[in-house]
């Protein structure tokens, strides 16, 4: 018999609310072997990540990369720790107290803002736990991918649908599957780019580098590759600059399988051996910065473009929790809560009132006759 869970550690009297799931992938807690093992086990368990039999996975997994791996990715993270944490949950958190004051000067407090994380904490489990002793009765969830795709967007509701199919009473649940082409994201991107230019100059090219996914995972059916394709067209036909002037690249590809190319590290070491002098460099399917733009991207790729030959490399950092972000999610948030601004009336204390209330006119009616 399935176990469901009610309400048992539900307060009486709370007004029913709305919340927002703010959700990022996830960083490990600290920067050392001990925290990146069980993130990274976490992340490459994953099948929509990790699309192997587990016959032929689970033993590359536990006894070779778990075994190598964290040491290594614990150098990496140590290079971009800040004194307050990980860049990617600090620029999350940011945007989350961000967006709940502006929702909160809207709807008042009837409605939360949430972050949790796909892998490691906050988690998505907790979260919602959370919701449910506080009467949230619907959720709108927000990934921060811009491009939808089944590694990521579709992994966070993986979690939350199976997550949810346990509660006895389900709130209402939304979900938005990405904003790639979004008016409010585009502009901010460019405008950006405009921003960092007027103050460092422009180089000879532009590169939009999206983190890749093997390509057998596009070949069937994974839209993400479009997306990415479109993010980059609608940018640069803001800049206004030619097809010759830009290039779309994927990065951070793992394992022996092919990922979509062209490869970020493979472009930039031939273009600088081809003779170009300087690149600009950006990451526009990253909400936030993290290890993949500030140690890949801003280091790694650097190195690789100098030694190539170039002379000179510019990283334009992501959006990270600017007034355009922000602003990018308020719309989006506004958008996927039309209709419950409202929160619903009905609450398990009055469900449980009207019940009692049903049942003793039962028992009243039952002892005249």
């Amino acid at each position: 018999m399935a176990s469901y869970i009610g309400q048992s550690d539900y307060a009486h009297g709370e007004p029913p609310r709305t919340a927002v799931l703010l959700v990022n992938l996830g960083t490990p807690e600290e920067p050392t072997a001990k925290g990146l093992r069980p993130y990274l086990k976490q992340f490459l368990s994953d099948p929509r990540v990790i699309e192997w039999p587990a016959w032929l996975w689970k033993p590359i997994l536990n006894g070779i990369i778990l075994n190598v791996r964290p040491k290594k990715s614990a150098k990496l993270y140590q290079s971009i720790w800040t004194k307050d944490g990980s860049p990617l949950l600090l620029y999350s958190q940011s945007i989350a107290e961000k967006l709940q004051a502006n929702l909160q000067a809207e709807w008042g407090d009837a409605i939360r803002v949430v972050l949790a994380m796909r892998y490691g904490r906050p988690s998505i489990a907790d979260k919602l736990a959370e919701f449910r002793a506080a009467n949230v009765q619907r959720i709108l969830v927000l990934p921060l991918f811009p491009q939808y795709s089944a590694t990521t967007t579709a992994t966070i509701y993986d979690i939350i649908f199976d997550e949810l199919r346990r509660y006895r009473w389900m709130p209402e649940l939304r979900t938005v599957n990405g904003y790639h082409d979004n008016p409010l994201y585009i502009q901010a991107l460019a405008n950006s780019i405009r921003a960092f230019w007027e103050e460092n100059g422009r180089s000879a090219k532009l590169l939009y580098s999206f983190h890749g996914i093997p390509k057998n995972y596009f070949e069937k059916g994974d839209p993400y590759y479009c997306f990415c394709q479109k993010t980059a067209r609608l940018v640069s036909e803001n800049l206004g600059i030619a097809e010759e002037e830009y290039q779309l690249c994927f990065q951070s590809r793992f394992g022996p399988e092919e990922w979509l190319q062209p490869y970020t590290d493979k472009t930039l070491e031939k273009w600088a051996e081809a003779g170009l002098d300087s690149v600009d460099t950006i990451c526009p399917g990253f909400a936030v910065d993290c290890l993949e733009t500030l140690e890949e991207m801003a280091e790694q790729n650097k190195e690789i473009f100098l030694e190539a030959g170039g002379q000179q490399y510019q990283y334009i950092p992501c959006l990270n929790d600017s007034a355009a972000q922000t602003e990018l999610f308020t719309d989006l948030a506004r958008q996927h809560l039309q209709g419950w601004a409202a929160p619903q009336t009905i609450s398990l204390h009055d469900s449980a009132q009207a019940y009692a209330a049903h049942a003793n006119g039962h028992r009243q009616e039952t002892a005249v006759s």
